[in-house]
């Protein structure tokens, strides 16, 4: 069987951005009053957290719970779309933009592959023209429950969700480009592989 040209694997908080766009969105998109309750109810996670305790693959779901929880779709959503529109695009590291518009021309699978939740970046990549495997809030009839429907896609969870809707050994070579540890497992099954903007062996 003929394989597939390549596959392009992106990060996005730190790898596309140059900072943390989940938390940045969170403060963004929920009202204030929630926020403020939040913080004291979440307080004591974001403890666990910083004392490295909690890891964030634990974290982000609890904050998500908080920040979501019976949110409207439509509420949510406009919010994302104007955190794409105003605040994204002086965060997106240009280089790494050029990157991926190197691997369209070159007729590569281009996917996002991040912990980030999908309100925002399925518009972002949506715009760019990419695929895109994200921790995916879940939604009940036009409301969100503030669960995710499989988890936080992160660590070896990346790779379980990439492998859910293609398969990776169909492509010839595999690019994979990462920051931090819970990229490893995704960068462990590229041929090439970039860290912190650094090409790996």
């Amino acid at each position: 069987m003929k394989k597939h040209k390549a596959l392009a694997l992106f990060d996005f908080d730190g790898t596309i951005t140059t900072e943390d766009c989940y938390t940045k969105f969170i403060f963004f998109a929920t009202p204030k009053a929630r926020l403020y309750i939040g913080y004291f109810l979440v307080l004591p996670i974001i403890a666990l957290y910083k004392l490295g305790i909690l890891p964030a693959n634990k974290t982000r779901p609890i904050l998500s719970k908080v920040a979501f929880w019976r949110r409207t779709e439509n509420e949510v959503v406009e919010k994302a779309r104007q955190y794409v529109e105003y605040v994204l695009p002086p965060l997106i590291r240009q280089e790494v933009l050029n990157k991926i518009k190197w691997h369209q021309t070159m007729d590569h699978d281009v996917y996002v592959v991040s912990a980030s939740i999908n309100p925002y970046l399925s518009i972002w990549c949506r715009q760019i023209g990419i695929n895109l495997l994200c921790s995916e809030l879940e939604c009940i009839d036009g409301e969100y429950t503030g669960n995710y429907i499989l988890g936080d896609c992160s660590g070896v969870n990346k790779v379980k969700l990439l492998e859910m809707q293609i398969n990776p050994s169909e492509y010839e070579h595999i690019y994979a480009y990462g920051d931090t540890e819970e990229d490893m497992a995704m960068l462990s099954i590229a041929d090439t592989r970039f860290y912190q903007g650094n090409k790996i062996t």
